[in-house]
């Protein structure tokens, strides 16, 4: 049995097993993962990807992100820069914040793939419904601290485990570029791992203040 992806630990429980695949539940940070041997290639996961049809002039997925966009913006001043980490193949965000004079730039694994904007810091970033994806979470998590200025905000949408009964049900873990999943107590866990302030703003939206 591996470690877990996020703290590394071994202690990993069968948490839940589908027709498609096995989830197991981290006792110490209570990430559920997807094992190893049920990850998709690099390519397969594309070519789910390249379906999605992400407009920013379309008007109920603004809205969605709004729900993201709308308490960085509450947050910061207007000379702040930020990212859209995992913007996808249409990066709507970053319009968004355009349009209220915020600037941020965009990169993506696959679509805007910049090496060198990763490089940088930045006053606040986003990543909506990318964490899910990511294998390596705890690679993730070092690499958006090292994108967070002091007192920057780190605004994460992924939709969040509760408990087994509610998992078994969940459409959302279909999906199977879905590998990671996060709970509130992870998230808690990766507030006190790197010293962030957590804020629990909705089902699927969580901010973190870098301190």
């Amino acid at each position: 049995m591996s470690n877990c992806p996020l703290c590394q630990q071994p202690k990993l429980q069968l948490f839940h097993q589908d027709k498609f695949r096995q989830y197991m539940r981290c006792e110490n940070c209570a990430l559920v993962s997807v094992p190893d041997e049920f990850l998709l290639s690099a390519a397969a996961e594309k070519a789910i990807y390249d379906q999605h049809e992400n407009d920013a002039n379309d008007l109920g997925y603004r809205k969605f992100l709004s729900r993201a966009l709308d308490p960085v913006l509450a947050r910061i001043d207007s000379n702040a820069k930020g990212l859209d980490f995992g913007c996808g193949p249409g990066p709507t965000i970053s319009v968004m914040a355009a349009e209220q004079g915020i600037a941020m730039s965009n990169y993506d694994l696959y679509y805007f793939n910049q090496p060198q904007l990763l490089a940088k810091q930045y006053d606040f970033v986003t990543m909506t419904e990318v964490i899910e994806h990511v294998a390596d979470a705890k690679a993730l998590l070092a690499k958006l601290d090292s994108l967070l200025k002091p007192g920057a905000l780190l605004l994460i949408m992924t939709k969040r485990v509760t408990d087994v009964v509610a998992f078994s049900r969940w459409h959302y873990k279909n999906d199977l570029t879905h590998i990671n999943f996060y709970a509130t107590e992870t998230f808690e866990w990766i507030a006190e791992h790197y010293g962030w302030e957590l804020e629990v703003l909705g089902n699927d939206v969580v901010l973190f203040t870098k301190r």
